[in-house]
């Protein structure tokens, strides 16, 4: 009995000190949070008056509080200003070093190019003020005047600190979606970055309840977004992936369009779900899932096909021109964009009252084919009508010169068959009969000569003919992350 009692004690005392240690180490992370988010506020105002050392300090008390990437630059950015301010040599070094750390610390940031930009710019200035020998104003009555900044420099502009948006959830590791699922997963949580304008941003994970919220990023503040979701266990799981990245999922009904596109993991109820996977140049991919609360189901679409590249007609007057691919219309009017099957294809391009342009390309996956068509008009076919008509004339009255022969020989055979004495050899019809004869066939010659220059003159090609200019690019292959997957995509900018 004894022994019972003390494991119940001691169980009970074990609780006691594990709670204990649980509940700091749940409410550092937020303490942590405020204090950053009070130095940030606090850096910004000494910011904008100019106090650059204290904007760079406090600044670096909200990075040691938490070390987000954004809080290392806008310590690089307040020195910079200082720098240029002051041509301060120590100033520059301290932004160079930051700007350094930032991009050490996020190597996918996206103006990376121009931070690496900035760091050069400062590190040649570095150079060109310690070869003047110029330091800060202020630093004694022989130093030097700090020398103006270098046209370099000026070019940066009056660098700007950034806000910064913090996405939390409880649970952590949650999916992130930035407006829309459909455009796939964006990040997970925690994270921390900097967004423009108006998000809607949606959080999710396996067993809870989809949670979402809209911000307006605000480019000078420190953006703070909670979640805390509820469990739903009577929810499913399901990862849906394919052999083709970029592939869009349709989920039961597929008039309401793609929810998403691969790798795609998400909740759902439970019950029977039919998933649809499908992309350009493959067979769609179809599977019946029962879905059962609690459990993970695995969908791996296994698309058959040939991989495409894409096709993109484009010109002046194309819009009012049809695009035929192998024969058959691809587009009505133009621009066309189309993705094609890799391999050998002819495009054909007509407009009427324009020459057609048709030409065999080949077809490569994962580029895009661009052809710039210009049309030429189709060319006056009047000379062929007039040859026509002329050749017309010609057998008209080759026919007219050929009746008046045979009226002559028909006069002379009706003496003769009439049993009057044989005509005298000199009599004019004889003459007449012949040069009329002679006339007509000459006339048929002619008349021949004519209509076959006109059958040449309408089947000739006459003018300049269509032209275009082709140019291939390659496709850009994205990294596509997702729980449980990672691959590459294919992408471009329009």
């Amino acid at each position: 009995m004894k022994s019972r009692v003390m494991f119940v004690v001691c169980a009970g005392f074990c609780a006691a000190i594990l709670a204990i240690a649980i509940a700091p180490a749940h409410a550092q992370p937020a303490d942590a949070l405020k204090k950053a988010q009070s130095a940030f506020d606090n850096a910004q105002l000494s910011y904008l008056q100019g106090k650059y050392d204290e904007a760079a300090q406090g600044f670096q008390d909200a990075y040691a509080a938490r070390p987000f990437p954004q809080f290392l630059y806008n310590i690089g950015a307040s020195f910079h200003m200082k720098g240029k301010k002051t041509s301060d040599i120590e100033a520059y070094q301290k932004a160079v070093d930051n700007y350094k750390k930032y991009l050490a610390e996020d190597p996918t940031a996206s103006d990376k190019p121009k931070v690496e930009k900035a760091i050069g710019v400062l590190e040649a200035e570095i150079k060109r003020v310690k070869d003047t020998g110029a330091t800060p104003a202020g630093a004694g009555s022989a130093a030097p005047v700090p020398v103006a900044p270098s046209e370099e420099v000026q070019q940066l502009g009056d660098v700007k600190v950034r806000g910064l948006i913090v996405v939390e959830s409880d649970p952590s590791n949650s999916t992130i979606y930035l407006d829309d699922k459909r455009k796939g997963p964006f990040a997970t949580t925690p994270w921390s970055g900097s967004l423009e304008g108006e998000h809607k941003i949606i959080v999710e994970k396996r067993g809870y309840k989809i949670a979402d919220k809209t911000v307006s990023a605000d480019p000078s503040k420190l953006f703070v977004l909670s979640f805390v979701m509820a469990q739903e266990d009577y929810l499913g799981w399901v990862e849906i992936t394919s052999n083709v990245p970029g592939a869009n999922i349709y989920i039961d009904d597929k008039s309401i369009g793609p929810v998403g596109k691969t790798p795609l993991s998400q909740n759902i109820k439970p019950g029977k779900h039919t998933f649809w996977i499908s992309t350009e140049g493959y067979d769609e991919y179809k599977e019946e899932v029962e879905v059962i609360a609690g459990e993970t189901h695995a969908i791996k679409g296994a698309l058959k096909g040939a991989p495409v590249g894409k096709l993109n007609v484009i010109g002046l007057g194309v819009e009012d021109s049809t695009i035929y691919i192998d024969g058959q219309v691809a587009c009505e009017r133009g621009p066309c964009l189309k993705a094609v099957q890799q391999g050998e294809h002819v495009v054909t391009v007509s407009r009427p009252g324009y020459k057609s342009y048709s030409r065999k390309v080949t077809i490569q996956a994962k580029t895009e084919m661009s052809i710039k068509v210009g049309l030429a008009p189709k060319p006056s076919r009047s000379d062929a009508v007039i040859a026509y008509v002329l050749a017309a004339g010609f057998g008209v009255g080759g026919i007219y010169l050929g009746l008046q022969a045979n009226k002559y020989r028909d006069d002379l055979d009706a003496e003769i068959a009439a049993g009057n004495p044989p005509p005298d050899p000199d009599d004019p019809r004889f003459f007449k009969g012949k040069a009329f004869a002679i006339a007509a066939d000459a006339t048929f010659v002619i008349a021949g000569i004519t209509a076959l220059t006109a059958i040449y003159y309408t089947f000739r090609e006459k003018g300049e003919p269509s032209k275009a200019l082709i140019d291939v690019r390659a496709l850009a292959l994205q990294p596509q992350i997702a729980p449980g997957y990672a691959g590459l995509g294919m992408g471009m900018s329009f």
